[in-house]
C-alpha cells in the first residue's frame, strides 16, 4: 500500500493506461460512454483458497486461519476512480491495508456501494462513498460478513450474508446467503432460505433479482451452482437458468441493456479463485433447460466480473488489467496495474430504476401455502401413471450451525452431506393437485408416494416460502416453460376446492433419523440371529460393531445396495430409483424374507430413515473434531500399514492391489474404482458419486466390513482367513491362519486392538 501513497503522491498515476486511442475505447467514448466516460473498480490481492467462495471468514478448523487474501494479511485494497478520456486516475478510498471489494454504482450515478474491511478487523461490512472520496458511510456492522452488495428500486440494499450462522456442508468455510437491509442499515431481514451458498444478487429490468444459488439436495455438491430469480423480498423463488444440467458456477451474471439477455461468468467446473471463468450470454427465449442459450464469448483467457457497458460491448477484469470486450470476442486492453489484480470494474453514470415489485410477505406469520396444480405434469415421470400418487413426504434439508471437516464425515457414507428432518405428509388430490401449508423460511422438498407410502418420484432441489407467501408450481419437475395461463380454461384443481392441508407428521418417532439408536436396534431384534458374525448368511453381518468410520452393519447395507439414496450423484433421477421403493430391506421386512416381518412402527421408522436419506448419525452434534477424525480416519490404514508384511507374505497372492486390477485388493481403493467403474454405468455420474454395482466387491473389502473394533476378534479380516476348525470362517481360497496362535493373526489383532 505504501507503493500506491507514494505514486499519487507524487502525482504518477499507479497504471499504465494502453498508449493511444484504441478502436473500441473510441467506440465506447463515441456511444454508450460519451457522457459517463469514468468507471469506478478496486484492487486487492487474491485469496489463497481455490473455491470460488472461499473469500470471507475463518475456516471451521482454525480459527485464526482468515479465507480471505493472504490468510489475514495486509491486503492491496484501494477503491480507485478512473476516466477513459482523459486518462486520469485517482484514489476514492485507500484501506491502506484493509481490503475493498464489490463496488456498486447507485441510480444517481454517483453514489457508491462497497463492501469494506478496514486494516486489523476481521469482517466486511457494506458502506458508501461519493466519487471524490467525501461521504464515507457505514451501513453495516456486526460480528459476520457483508458483502456483494446491491441497491433496489426501492432504495433499500440487497446483500450476501453470513449472518445465517452456518457452514458449507462440504467446505471448511461460512456460508453467506441473501438478506435485504434499509439505506441505513435497519429493519434487517433474510430473505433466502437456502443451506448453502448464494451469489452476487442483481436486478433485473422487471425488478426481479437475479443471483446464484449453490445447492445440493440429494445430488453432487460439486455440480448444481446456477442462476436463479426471486422477488426483492424473497417471495416466488425460481430457476433462471441450468438447474436441470450438471455443469459450471454461474456468477457475476447482469442483464445486458436492450435485450432478454445477461452476461455472466462461467466458472468451469465447481468454480475457480476469484469467480474466474468465460464471459457467457444467457437467453431466456427457449426455457431455463435449453443449453444452447448459454453462449461463450471467444476470445482468450479467463475473464473476471463482466459488466454490460451496452447491448455488444462489455467491460471485465483479467489479471491486472481491466479490458473491453465485444459481442462477437474483440478485446482490448484499457489499463494495467503493475502489481495488483483488479477487480469489479463498474461505470460511473446514472439509471433508471427497475419497476418496484409489492411485497408479498405477511410479517409475523409462520406459514405460506404450497399449490401444485398436476404432480403427474413434468418431466422424467416415465412409468408413473394417473393415480400412482396419494400423498406428498415433505422434508427439510438442515443447515450446518457447527463443522469440523470439508467432508460429510459421520453424516453419511458418501450419500448426503445434509440432515433432513421428515416433516410429514400432505394429500394429493385424484387429479394431481395438492394444496398446504408449510412453515415460512425453511428449505423444503418434497417425495410423492403410493398407496403403500413407497417412493415413487424425488424432488433434489429445495423450495421455500416468505411468511403468508402462496406459490403455485404446475407439477413434478415440470417445464417450466410452459405458460400455467394454458390451466386456465380447464376445472378448478380439486385441492383448490377446499382449505390447504395441513402437514401430519409421524407421532412418537423422531423427525432426523440415526442408524445407532432407531435402526440397529430392529436389526439386532429380527436380523442378527442369522447375519452376525459368527453365521453371516448370505456372508452378511448385521451386528452392532464399530468400524473406523462407520459400522459393521451400516457399510454392509450400503454395500449390498439394499436401501437407496442419491449417493451423491446427478439429479433429477427417473421414478422409483431413489428412496424406500428402489431399497430391498424393506420388502425383506415385510415377511418376504424367512418369514421376518417387523412391526408397523419398526417398518416405519425403518422406512423414515430410508427416505431421510438413510444418515448414519442423526445430530450434527456428532461430528467429529479435527483430531478424532484424523485418528479414526486413518485407523483402517493404520491396520494395513502396520500388517503390511503380513499381507504381502499372506494374501496378496490373492488380494493385489494395484490400479490395474483392483478388485479383491485391501483396502479397498474408492477413487481409482470409482473413476474404472463409471464407464460402466452407460449414463452421466457425479464427479464424486459412491459407485456401488451388483456383487459389488465393496461388500467384502471396504474396510468397513473387514474391521469390528467392538469385537477385535470378529473382525472380517481375521475370521475368512482363520480355519473353521479354529472358529473362523474359513472363507479364503486356502487355510491362511490354521489358528489362534499364529504370529501373523496375533499380528493383526494386535493392530485392530
Amino acid at each position: 500500500m505504501q507503493r500506491h501513497r507514494l505514486l499519487m503522491a507524487a502525482g504518477v498515476s499507479a497504471l499504465m493506461a494502453v498508449h493511444g486511442r484504441a478502436a473500441l475505447l473510441q467506440e465506447a467514448l463515441d456511444g454508450p460512454m460519451r457522457d459517463s466516460p469514468e468507471i469506478v473498480y478496486c484492487t486487492r490481492a487474491r485469496y489463497d483458497d481455490g473455491h470460488w467462495y472461499a473469500n470471507i471468514g475463518y475456516y471451521c478448523d482454525d480459527e485464526a486461519k482468515k479465507a480471505y487474501a493472504g490468510n489475514g494479511q495486509p491486503d492491496a485494497g484501494v477503491l480507485y476512480r478512473y476516466n477513459l478520456k482523459t486518462r486520469q486516475s485517482s484514489v476514492i478510498l485507500d484501506a491502506r491495508g484493509g481490503s475493498v471489494r464489490d463496488p456498486h454504482v447507485d441510480y444517481d450515478g454517483r453514489t457508491i456501494l462497497f463492501s469494506y474491511r478496514p486494516a486489523g478487523t476481521h469482517h466486511y461490512h457494506l458502506y458508501e462513498i461519493q466519487p471524490d472520496g467525501s461521504g464515507l458511510r457505514q451501513i453495516t456492522d456486526g460480528p459476520w460478513d457483508d458483502y456483494e452488495p446491491c441497491r433496489l428500486p426501492d432504495g433499500d440494499i440487497l446483500f450476501v450474508s453470513t449472518r445465517c450462522r452456518r457452514w458449507v456442508s462440504c467446505w471448511y468455510t461460512q456460508v453467506g446467503i441473501m438478506y435485504r437491509c434499509r439505506p441505513d442499515g435497519s429493519g434487517m431481514r433474510c430473505v433466502s432460505a437456502n443451506i448453502e451458498h448464494d451469489n452476487t444478487p442483481a436486478v433485473l429490468p422487471d425488478g426481479r433479482i437475479l443471483y446464484m444459488r449453490w445447492e445440493y439436495i440429494d445430488r453432487s455438491q460439486v455440480e448444481y451452482h446456477h442462476l436463479w430469480t426471486m422477488n426483492p423480498d424473497g417471495t416466488g423463488v425460481n430457476v433462471y437458468f441450468g438447474n436441470m444440467h450438471s455443469w459450471t458456477v454461474m456468477i457475476d451474471a447482469l442483464p445486458v441493456p436492450g435485450t432478454q439477455e445477461v452476461i455472466a461468468s462461467f466458472s468451469p467446473g465447481h468454480g475457480a479463485n476469484e469467480h474466474e471463468g468465460f464471459a457467457t450470454l444467457v437467453s431466456q427465449q427457449h426455457g431455463p433447460d435449453a443449453q444452447d442459450a448459454a453462449v461463450r464469448i471467444k476470445h482468450a483467457g479467463r475473464i473476471r466480473d463482466p459488466y454490460p457497458v451496452s447491448r455488444d460491448l462489455f467491460l471485465v477484469a483479467k489479471g491486472k488489467s481491466i479490458a473491453f470486450l465485444t459481442r462477437d470476442g474483440k478485446e482490448e486492453t484499457v489499463l494495467t496495474d503493475p502489481a495488483t489484480p483488479v477487480h469489479e470494474p463498474r461505470v460511473l453514470r446514472p439509471r433508471p430504476r427497475e419497476p418496484v415489485i409489492p411485497s408479498r410477505v405477511t410479517p409475523g406469520t409462520p406459514n405460506g401455502q404450497f399449490v401444485l396444480l398436476d404432480v403427474y405434469e413434468g418431466r422424467n415421470m416415465e412409468g408413473v401413471k394417473r393415480g400412482d400418487i396419494k400423498k406428498l413426504l415433505v422434508l427439510e434439508a438442515l443447515p450446518k450451525p457447527v463443522n469440523f471437516s470439508g467432508g460429510m464425515d459421520l453424516t453419511s457414507w458418501s450419500g448426503t452431506f445434509n440432515l433432513e428432518r421428515v416433516l410429514g405428509t400432505v394429500p394429493v388430490e385424484a387429479d394431481g393437485s395438492a394444496s398446504f401449508l408449510a412453515p415460512a423460511g425453511r428449505p423444503l422438498f418434497f417425495v410423492a408416494l403410493d398407496a403403500d407410502d413407497l417412493s415413487v418420484k424425488r424432488m433434489q432441489s429445495f423450495a421455500d416460502l416468505m411468511p403468508g407467501e402462496t406459490f403455485t408450481c404446475i407439477g413434478c419437475h415440470e417445464t417450466r416453460s410452459g405458460a400455467a395461463e394454458a390451466r386456465r380454461s380447464e376445472a378448478t384443481p380439486l385441492a383448490l376446492q377446499r382449505a390447504p392441508s395441513v402437514i401430519q407428521p409421524f407421532e412418537d418417532l423422531p423427525d432426523v433419523p440415526d442408524f445407532q439408536r432407531d435402526i440397529q436396534p430392529i436389526l439386532d431384534r429380527h436380523c442378527v440371529t442369522c447375519h452376525n458374525p459368527q453365521k453371516r448368511a448370505g456372508t452378511l453381518n448385521l451386528a452392532a460393531a464399530r468400524a473406523p468410520r462407520f459400522s459393521n452393519a451400516y457399510v454392509a447395507l450400503l454395500a449390498r445396495r439394499q436401501v437407496a439414496d442419491g449417493a451423491n450423484g446427478l439429479g433429477n433421477r427417473p421414478p422409483r430409483t431413489i428412496g424406500s421403493s428402489a431399497s430391498p430391506l424393506l420388502a425383506r421386512l415385510s415377511g418376504g424374507h424367512h418369514s421376518v416381518k417387523v412391526s408397523p412402527r419398526e417398518w416405519r421408522m425403518v422406512w423414515l430413515w430410508i427416505e431421510a436419506a438413510e444418515p448414519y448419525a442423526g445430530s450434527y452434534a456428532a461430528l467429529r473434531n479435527t483430531e478424532e477424525q484424523r485418528y479414526y480416519g486413518h485407523a483402517g490404514n493404520k491396520i494395513f500399514g502396520e500388517c503390511r508384511d503380513v499381507f504381502k507374505r499372506r494374501c496378496a497372492e490373492c488380494h493385489k492391489n494395484t490400479a490395474e486390477q483392483n478388485v479383491t485388493g485391501f483396502p479397498f481403493n474408492w477413487g481409482v474404482r470409482r473413476d474404472k467403474e463409471k464407464k460402466k454405468l452407460g449414463r452421466p455420474t457425479g464427479s464424486h458419486e459412491r459407485i456401488i454395482l451388483p456383487d459389488d466387491p465393496a461388500r467384502f473389502y471396504d474396510a468397513g466390513v473387514l474391521v469390528d473394533y467392538t469385537r477385535p476378534a470378529c473382525s472380517s479380516l481375521l475370521l475368512a482367513p482363520l480355519a473353521k476348525s479354529a472358529g473362523g470362517a474359513g472363507r479364503c481360497a486356502r487355510e491362511v491362519f490354521k489358528d489362534t496362535a499364529d504370529p501373523d493373526y496375533k499380528k493383526i489383532l494386535a493392530s485392530i486392538e
